[in-house]
């Protein structure tokens, strides 16, 4: 196709602009056929916001044709095209058994169904449409099912999140547009193809993860849901069985080609796989707060009060700070016009995160503000000691509300005085919250960084370190604080023990986390011989 770069167009009947752009760059007189391929916005000018395209043009003669043209920013080029991996020839006993059913273990299962290796899919926590009423019931008050919530269950904890699928990672395999199309074909907008910061929302994530799941079933794969892995045999450093736990009853399962991809929070299964001599270690990772401001503030300061910024989707910012100490503060996983969730899994630690549906209109926009934090800050005493700092701040918070969210305006949370009364901002939760004192519940190198970072980040987003903005805690689970080791092989020092995702230490979100399963399958596949024809 001939790709054409950097077409500007104002937001208003952007479409007819960009094909009237098309016709004119390339000297035609009718629209040809085109594929848009990237979307973006600049908001530099806020009296003069653009749409900013990348598209691909089908013609004959491509490559003559981009020559005849002479443009630095139009080619010929074609589009990477995911292959899946040629089957190896050794025999498998059994199945392969995928442990966590979030994007890394969804994926690596649709890549063994789809060549016919017929993978066993177990999940600790409930199928999508039970799960959802099962977090529903803790967000309105009833006790938190600790094998149920927003962090277990089908589509792990990117379901109740923002449902952001933009990665840095670099494909050059087409992996990112193939779990994206996915996507789409399971229902999510057709838009997210395309956009440069595209989301999902956890309303169209219900139905996106079920789709894949039957998918997954039509091809053979089999799920076991509130079913838990407890236990591995282990014979001649070979993973040779996995004890499942389902309704009481314990059951050793056949199987030498064990996929975990658990997530960040399986916090049990993390120590019962260190007992068994995996090798792992701790790794630095982030914690922080939630930040609340309202919507409208934001959308004025990125897009301004034109026409233009009535129309554009709220909007989301990155910022960034490097303390007077040297310790990094940053923006994570920021939902515009979203909610701050309850994203607890233990009874007796409290956790937050955020979500967003579809829509993005809610009244607040909410971001993590997270402080780096490195081995040396928690004693790295052995590979779980992140866990247990992890733990006690948890703990710490959820003492100080009784299980609530704690809230607290950001003046108070700077001088360390409980908040006894909210301002002009209102906290948009899910989950019971009661106001308090969060900063106190923190280290001093978090609080200090934090009430650094966010009067930093006033310079670029006025309004950011305004007195009334909601700050909640604690913000613990951004990524996870140990690393499961692996080779070129993707199997750890137990044989046919694969870690995969973002618990393992091998992603950083919805996307990244999907294109590790699929690399995990990936290198199953290359060895083995699948069960069924394809």
């Amino acid at each position: 196709m001939i790709e054409i770069r950097g077409i500007k167009v104002p937001i208003l009947n952007s479409i007819e602009n960009l094909e009237a752009q098309i016709i004119k760059k390339l000297r035609l007189k009718k629209i040809p056929e085109y594929v848009i391929l990237k979307r973006s916005i600049d908001a530099r000018k806020k009296s003069e916001i653009r749409y900013v395209y990348q598209v691909g043009v089908f013609l004959d003669n491509e490559e003559k044709f981009a020559r005849r043209i002479n443009d630095n920013n139009i080619m010929s080029t074609k589009r990477v095209k995911y292959i899946y991996a040629e089957s190896g020839d050794k025999p498998m006993s059994h199945h392969p058994m995928i442990i966590g059913s979030g994007p890394a273990g969804l994926f690596c299962a649709l890549i063994l169904a789809k060549q016919g290796y017929q993978p066993i899919i177990i999940e600790r926590g409930l199928a999508v449409e039970e799960r959802m009423q099962c977090v529903q019931d803790f967000f309105d008050g009833k006790p938190l099912n600790t094998e149920c919530n927003v962090q277990f269950g089908e589509g792990g904890a990117g379901t109740f999140s923002d449902g952001k699928l933009n990665t840095q990672v670099k494909d050059k395999f087409g992996r990112i547009r193939f779990v994206l199309e996915k996507f789409v074909q399971h229902g999510a907008p057709e838009e997210i193809l395309y956009d440069n910061k595209p989301h999902v929302g956890t309303d169209l994530l219900v139905h996106v993860v079920k789709g894949i799941r039957e998918e997954i079933e039509s091809l053979g794969g089999v799920f076991l849901f509130n079913t838990k892995a407890i236990d591995i045999m282990i014979e001649n450093h070979q993973i040779t069985k996995v004890k499942l736990l389902h309704n009481e009853c314990e059951r050793w399962v056949d199987s030498n080609h064990v996929v975990f991809a658990i997530g960040h929070s399986a916090r049990d299964t993390f120590e019962m796989l260190y007992n068994k001599e995996l090798s792992m270690e701790a790794k630095d990772f982030a914690m922080g707060v939630r930040i609340e401001h309202k919507a409208s503030m934001i959308q004025k300061v990125m897009y301004g009060s034109g026409k233009e910024a009535s129309v554009l989707p709220a909007a989301p910012y990155k910022v960034t700070h490097q303390t007077t100490s040297g310790r990094g503060v940053y923006s994570f996983c920021m939902c515009p016009g979203g909610y701050v969730v309850n994203a607890s899994s233990e009874e007796g630690y409290t956790a937050v995160n955020g979500m967003s549906y579809s829509g993005r209109d809610g009244e607040n926009s909410n971001s993590a503000i997270v402080v780096t934090v490195r081995r040396e800050d928690y004693g790295n005493k052995h590979p779980l000691s992140g866990i247990e700092f992890q733990r006690q701040l948890e703990k710490n918070i959820y003492e100080e509300g009784q299980g609530k969210i704690v809230v607290q305006r950001f003046e108070d949370f700077e001088n360390h005085e409980p908040t006894r009364m909210l301002g002009t901002i209102t906290p948009q939760m899910k989950g019971e919250y009661i106001s308090g004192n969060v900063a106190d519940c923190l280290p001093m190198f978090m609080t200090d960084a934090i009430v650094e970072g966010v009067h930093a980040f006033e310079k670029t987003i006025p309004g950011f370190a305004d007195q009334d903005a909601i700050i909640s805690g604690v913000e613990s689970r951004t990524s996870s604080p140990i690393r499961i080791h692996r080779d070129e092989e993707f199997q750890a020092n137990i044989r046919g023990f694969y870690p995969c995702g973002e618990g393992a230490g091998y992603a950083g979100g919805i996307m990244s986390a999907a294109m590790d399963g699929m690399k995990v399958a990936e290198a199953i596949v290359k060895e083995y011989a699948p069960f069924c024809k394809k």
